[in-house]
C-alpha cells in the first residue's frame, strides 16, 4: 500500500551538488575540493554531477540552509544547467526540504538519502534488504509532512457507513501509522535473521581464529580479500562496492589457517539509522579475534578516514581485540606530489604517525609475507616448549600437533604418545575443543595453561616497529 514516501531513485539524473561549510569547520574549509566525497557518492548512485555551489557561513539558515542571495543563485543554476536533483552534503530538516524544493522546483536530497539510495541499490541478501528498508523508513517517516500535498482529513459518512461519521483523521496520520506498522514487522523479521547469523558467527569464532578486514569505503578491502583467499568478493573502484560480509579460509603459514572476512566499508557521517541497522552485518567484526584496518595510504584524507573507522569500531563494541593498521596502495605513494597540508604523502611520514603499521599493495602483492607473519604471530601468541602425553587412540590430536606446531621429539609408552613440541596457547585450546584428553608437563591441561601463560599478552601491533615491516629494502 502507498505510504506517501518520496521516490528516492536518482538514477541517470543530472545533479547539482551543494553545501554550506561553517567557518568553524576548519578541516572542510581547508580542503581544495570539499565536495569530492559527495561527488563520488553521487557517481556511485548513477548521478551525473554537472555543477556545485558552496557557501561559507557562520551558521546555516533555518529555512533554506543557504542565505537569501545564495538560494537565488542556486535556483538560477538549476534552470541554467537543467538539473533534475540537487544534493546537499549534510542532512536537511523536513521544513528545509520543503522550503528548498518549493524554491528550486526540483527534487532535493540530502547526504543521508543519497547513501540510503546507494545501499538500497546494492543490497542483495535478505538481511541487507531488511536493514536498508528499515533505515529508509526510519529516516523518511519524520519527513512525511514535507512530502504530502493532500493533508485533508478522511471523513466519515457515505460510503463508510453509520457510526463512522466524525472529523476523521488526516491522511498524514494514516501514513505514519502504516509506516510504523511496517517498521515493526521488518524489525521482527530482521531480529530472526540476526539471531541465526549471530549464532553462526559465534560458533565459527569458537572453532577458528577469525580475522576481519575493515576500513573506509573504497580503501581496497575486497581487492586485498580476493588476493589473500580464493576470492569471490565483488571489487570495484567505487564507494560501497561491498554491502555484505564474505568469509573465506586464508593460510597464514604451514597448516595454520584463519577465517578472513571482508566487511562493508565505513564513511564519515554515515546515517545513524544505517549504523544501528547494520550491526548484524558487522557481527563478524565485533566477534573477530583480530582486525585489519585497511587504509588507502595514497588518499590525502587517509588520516581522517582512519579516525572515522576507529570511531565506528568503538561505537559498535569492536574495541577489545588487537588491530593491525594495513597501509594499502603504497605503490601509489611515490606518485603523490608533496602536500602543503599536514597529510602524510610518504612511508616515512606514515611511520611517524602509525609506527606499527604494515605497508602493502593489494594489487602487486608487496608486503603479503609480512602481513601473513604478523597475523600468524597474533594467532599463536607466545610459544612454549612443552611435553605432551596423548593417549595412543587419539590420533587426531597427534595429527593436529604435527601439522600446526613444531614437534622436536617423539617417544611412546604402552598407552601414550609423548611429544616434545613448541606450541601456542591456541593449539592447546583447540585440542581441548576437539575433545582430546592429555597432559602438559605432567599437569592437567587447564592447570598447565595457567602456569605457562599467566598474564594477558601485549597485542602484537604494539611490539613490532614499522621499519621492520616496510615493503622491500630501503623503502
Amino acid at each position: 500500500m502507498e505510504t506517501g514516501l518520496r521516490d528516492g531513485s536518482i538514477q541517470s539524473e543530472r545533479a547539482l551538488l551543494a553545501a554550506v561549510i561553517l567557518n568553524s569547520d576548519e578541516e572542510s574549509a581547508s580542503r581544495s575540493d570539499p565536495l569530492s566525497e559527495l561527488r563520488a557518492l553521487a557517481e556511485t548512485a548513477g548521478v551525473q554531477p554537472v555543477g556545485q555551489m558552496i557557501q561559507f557561513r557562520h551558521g546555516m539558515d533555518g529555512r533554506t540552509c543557504f542565505g537569501k542571495g545564495k538560494i537565488l543563485e542556486l535556483e538560477a543554476a538549476v534552470k541554467e544547467l537543467r538539473v533534475g536533483v540537487v544534493i546537499f552534503d549534510h542532512d536537511l530538516s523536513p521544513s528545509q526540504l520543503r522550503n528548498i524544493e518549493k524554491q528550486l522546483s526540483c527534487k532535493v536530497l540530502d547526504r543521508s538519502e543519497l547513501i540510503l539510495d546507494i545501499f538500497a541499490n546494492r543490497a542483495t541478501t535478505r538481511a541487507a534488504q531488511l536493514q536498508v528498508e528499515i533505515a529508509q523508513l526510519e529516516y523518511t517517516a519524520p519527513r512525511l509532512r514535507a512530502m504530502w500535498s493532500h493533508l485533508g482529513q478522511v471523513t466519515g459518512g457515505s460510503p463508510m457507513g453509520v457510526g463512522t461519521r466524525g472529523p476523521g483523521e488526516q491522511q498524514l496520520e494514516i501514513d505514519r501509522r502504516l509506516v510504523s506498522r511496517r517498521i515493526v514487522a521488518l524489525k521482527r523479521e530482521l531480529s530472526e535473521v540476526q539471531a541465526r547469523k549471530s549464532r553462526e558467527v559465534q560458533a565459527r569464532c569458537a572453532e577458528h581464529f577469525t580475522v576481519g578486514i575493515v576500513g573506509y569505503t573504497n580503501a581496497g578491502k575486497s581487492t586485498l580479500f580476493n588476493a589473500l583467499t580464493r576470492g569471490g568478493a565483488f571489487a570495484n573502484d567505487q564507494l560501497f562496492a561491498t554491502l555484505q560480509t564474505r568469509t573465506e579460509a586464508w593460510t597464514v603459514g604451514g597448516a595454520n589457517t584463519v577465517l578472513l572476512s571482508d566487511t562493508v566499508g565505513f564513511i564519515q557521517r554515515l546515517p545513524h539509522h544505517l549504523v544501528a541497522s547494520f550491526r548484524a552485518t558487522l557481527e563478524e567484526t565485533v566477534h573477530s579475534h583480530l582486525l585489519l584496518l585497511v587504509v588507502d595510504a595514497a588518499d590525502p584524507r587517509a588520516e581522517a578516514q582512519l579516525t572515522t573507522v576507529r570511531e565506528v569500531l568503538d561505537s559498535i563494541g569492536a574495541n577489545t581485540q588487537p588491530r593491525i593498521v594495513v597501509l594499502n596502495k603504497v605503490d601509489k605513494l611515490a606518485l603523490l606530489p608533496a602536500s602543503a597540508s599536514d597529510a602524510p604523502t610518504s612511508l616515512a611520514q606514515w611511520e611517524q604517525r602509525e609506527a606499527t603499521a604494515i605497508a602493502i599493495s593489494a594489487v602487486t602483492g608487496d608486503g603479503f609475507d609480512v602481513l601473513r607473519a604478523r597475523v600468524l604471530e597474533s594467532m599463536l601468541g607466545d610459544v612454549r616448549e612443552v611435553v605432551l602425553r596423548i593417549p595412543l587412540r587419539d590420533g587426531r590430536a597427534v595429527d593436529y600437533l604435527e601439522s600446526r606446531a613444531t614437534v622436536t621429539a617423539r617417544d611412546y609408552d604402552e598407552q601414550h604418545s609423548i611429544l616434545t613440541a613448541r606450541v601456542a596457547r591456541r593449539h592447546l585450546e583447540q585440542m581441548i575443543a576437539m575433545g582430546s584428553r592429555f597432559t602438559v608437563n605432567n599437569l592437567l591441561v587447564h592447570e598447565a595453561l595457567k602456569s605457562l601463560w599467566p598474564h594477558p599478552e601485549t597485542p602484537v601491533e604494539q611490539r613490532i616497529p614499522l621499519h621492520e615491516r616496510l615493503v622491500g629494502d630501503g623503502r
